[in-house]
């Protein structure tokens, strides 16, 4: 196979043992591809198709069959084929490796492009100012620290004393004065921004339910 895309029969081998050894399965070498396992064939496959170095790579559910580790040495190599200036094209309805790997998305449904766009401005675009708070202090304080902002859930931890909140701020240009007040009123730990996963867009575009 190697052979057929141009490559010399001496390339060949020496290209096949650097893979093989990545893949750490150098003892596979002799083998018929259909005494392997599904995990282990798909190894082969995965070679087989990046051997020659093409400029572009079209992959369809590449970790299908794999186990966490061998997900994660796979999605590894396709990161470094990226940086070594391969286009990746990679179908797949797992939404998490579309946060791990993907630059751009596009979203079909019903043969229909319903989302495009960069992944990280994708999800901050589908923000809705929601943020979620932890602090030291009285929650009667904070709560009147947020001014006219909502608050959706707010918990204690009795052993740490930590409060836990989730609030939502109307306007973008009254966060930085919100912070600023929640630090005056209580012991503010953290305060950070819930960015929804593609996971969660992925189903509302779906469902129609994106704005």
């Amino acid at each position: 196979l190697a052979r057929l895309k141009g490559l010399s029969r001496h390339e060949a081998i020496v290209r096949l043992k650097q893979w093989f050894e990545s893949f750490g399965i150098e003892e596979w070498w002799d083998k018929k591809v259909e005494d392997l396992s599904k995990g282990m064939a798909q190894k082969v496959q995965f070679i087989v198709t990046v051997l020659h170095q093409p400029k572009l790579l079209i992959f369809d559910e590449p970790f299908s069959g794999f186990d966490p580790i061998n997900a994660n040495l796979l999605k590894q190599e396709i990161l470094q084929l990226r940086d070594k200036g391969a286009t990746v094209i990679f179908s797949t309805h797992n939404m998490a490796s579309v946060e791990e790997i993907c630059d751009h998305i596009t979203l079909i449904n019903n043969s229909k492009n319903i989302l495009s766009g960069r992944v990280e401005e994708i999800r901050r675009s589908h923000g809705n100012n929601i943020f979620a708070v932890q602090f030291r202090g009285s929650e009667e304080a904070f709560a009147a620290s947020i001014a006219d902002s909502q608050i959706l859930e707010c918990n204690s931890d009795c052993i740490t004393g930590l409060c836990s909140a989730k609030i939502h701020i109307k306007e973008n240009n009254a966060i930085r004065n919100i912070i600023a007040s929640v630090n005056q009123a209580v012991e503010l730990r953290s305060f950070t921004e819930i960015i929804p996963s593609m996971n969660d867009i992925f189903i509302g575009a779906v469902n129609g339910m994106l704005k």
